[in-house]
């Protein structure tokens, strides 16, 4: 896995860039010392200037949509910090919309809620501070004694992770709960991001470190040391990726850290880094005025049998690893997602998804998609996509819709795989956001769509779930790793949970039978009968096979169970 970058060939901004986003639209918008603002289409190209202001920028945030249908009551609204303490709300055509006074210093930095109802600011000042949509002060949050550099909301919309000196800090913005402060780095922390999915943050200082963290201040990961400071760093919105910005340099890295890919650019220090809503495409601006545009490619998927790679955003090339023949498929429009598996493989383009058999790539079936995909799951008999407008939606692999399940409170904005369990009879849903504890799982019929049982209460928060893939719906079982990295199996119907393991960090179904496959403990652990559990736990313990190799690392993930091959990936 690579990006491909491509800038324009002649410079829009005469200045500083310190920030860019992307907005619902798949617009960039880029802020500059040279006081404009410049808009940016998909392909990288200038096209044109949004308005020129009398400031001199620090930071820019778009208000955040879920979807454009929800653009109705002027929300399509992007925030810019000032230099000279104040806030701008700036619609999309270049209007000022608004100018608050928010700092005694320079405004460095602010981000919208999930929710959108609240603005956060930090400051030179060493102040953080909670503005309504409007721009009317909530809240004086906190008050440091050296200046804020970077802050961002969590999932909940409720705490505020930011950071001061050599310090993060986590605090909520409502209740009275005990905040969290760690020390981070050796100097000064430039920039932090926190996933609203993974719920880690990443940091980066002047001491030219780049380090990913549990949302408790635990060190995950921390990467070898740049040349020089570590000036931006950004989650992929499923927080499957991360990119870190330095001095003439991009970086690519997996979710726990560990690189993908550098690439060397002219754009001096990477201020700022912005994601598209789809995850495929990255946009950084340089302290030379430089925007870089970003592709991410080479992205491959394996199931023992076939290979799949994306070569680049309109081709994707298909390898059979017994016979060695090699097939191509072009693309009119970019590639979003791609899925392989059960002898299928799913391809999403930003307009349509493209199904193939893996037996007859010549002719594929063909549908229109409302908004670009952000998730692709299969199982034997259909598969599963989600986007932020429609939700969760069940097809065929001819084509045909079977179910489009909801409930109160679904935010697939906040959704990946780990969240979503798919069988050919179960769809399992985990309940995220502001109002959920992360501990409920729901299930639908696959059919029709409809909730099968009241919700599935775990104790503590669930990380990830998985349905077992073989069997009826009586016997469908369910797996979930918690907060402490245990390993339970609930029977759908029974729902009553039984626990497999402890310091388990990745979990896997067979394919086409009953095992299941786990990393615990850096050992490799596959059970057999894993329903044993309920009957005979001495049972349970002779049969299963346990292998340990250095080699799988912490924090490793298994990607394929099929046949008798198991891959895992090292995070």
């Amino acid at each position: 896995m690579k990006l491909k970058l491509t800038q324009a060939p002649a410079p829009v901004h005469t200045e500083l860039a310190p920030a860019c986003g992307w907005s619902v639209w798949n617009e960039l918008i880029s802020c500059s010392d040279d006081q404009t603002l410049h808009k940016w289409n998909l392909q990288g190209e200038p096209e044109g200037k949004v308005c020129q202001l009398d400031a001199y920028y620090t930071d820019l945030h778009w208000y955040p949509l879920s979807s454009k249908r929800n653009q109705s009551g002027g929300t399509d609204v992007f925030a810019v910090g000032c230099t000279n303490g104040c806030f701008k709300v700036i619609s999309r055509t270049g209007k000022l919309e608004k100018s608050v006074d928010a700092h005694s210093g320079a405004c460095i930095a602010l981000r919208w809620s999930y929710d959108g109802t609240a603005l956060a600011t930090a400051g030179e000042d060493g102040s953080v501070k909670i503005w309504s949509r409007n721009g009317m002060l909530r809240s004086t949050l906190a008050q440091s004694d050296s200046p804020v550099y970077s802050i961002v909301w969590g999932a909940d919309s409720d705490q505020l992770c930011y950071s001061t000196g050599s310090n993060i800090i986590i605090r909520s913005s409502q209740s009275s709960a005990k905040q969290i402060t760690w020390k981070a780095h050796e100097g000064v922390v430039l920039k932090v991001d926190w996933s609203p999915i993974s719920s880690m943050v990443v940091s980066g200082g002047e001491d030219c470190k780049y380090k990913v963290w549990d949302s408790y201040g635990r060190l995950l990961y921390q990467g070898d040391p740049f040349d020089y400071a570590v000036t931006a760093v950004a989650w992929s919105p499923n927080g499957d990726l991360l990119a870190v910005g330095s001095q003439d340099t991009l970086q690519l890295c997996d979710r726990m850290g560990w690189a993908h890919s550098k690439s060397h650019l002219k754009t001096g220090s990477i201020l700022g880094l912005s994601w598209t809503s789809d995850g495929t495409q990255l946009a950084g601006s340089g302290s030379n005025g430089t925007v870089v545009f970003a592709q991410v490619v080479d992205v491959a998927q394996e199931d023992g049998r076939v290979q799949v790679t994306l070569e680049d955003e309109h081709k994707v090339v298909v390898v059979d690893l017994l016979s060695e023949i090699t097939d191509e498929l072009e693309f009119r429009d970019r590639v979003v997602k791609i899925s392989l598996g059960f002898d299928h493989l799913i391809v999403a383009t930003s307009t349509q998804c493209h199904v193939y058999s893996i037996s007859n790539l010549s002719t594929p079936y063909i549908f229109d998609l409302k908004e670009p995909v952000t998730l692709v799951m299969q199982c034997e008999r259909h598969f599963l996509i989600m986007d932020h407008s429609s939700g969760i939606q069940l097809y065929t692999y001819e084509g045909r819709q079977l179910c489009n399940p909801k409930f109160p409170g679904l935010h697939p904005e906040l959704m990946n795989q780990q969240m979503l369990g798919l069988s050919n009879d179960t769809i399992a849903v985990m309940e995220v956001g502001a109002q959920s504890s992360g501990t409920t799982v729901r299930f639908f019929d696959a059919a029709q769509g409809r909730p099968i049982g009241e919700p599935f209460q775990h104790s503590l928060e669930i990380k990830e779930i998985q349905l077992s893939q073989v069997g009826t719906s009586t016997e469908r079982q369910l797996i979930l790793i918690d907060r402490n990295r245990d390993l339970y199996v609930v029977g759908v119907m029974k729902r009553q949970p039984a626990k497999l393991a402890s310091m388990v960090d990745s979990a896997l179904w067979h394919n086409t039978t009953g095992m299941l496959a786990a990393l615990v403990d850096q050992k490799l652990t596959v059970w057999y009968y894993p329903n044993e559990v309920f009957v005979d736990k001495e049972m349970l313990a002779k049969s299963r096979f346990v292998k340990a190799d250095a080699e799988y690392g912490k924090a490793a993930h298994i990607q394929v169970f099929t046949g008798e091959c198991f891959a895992c990936i090292q995070c």
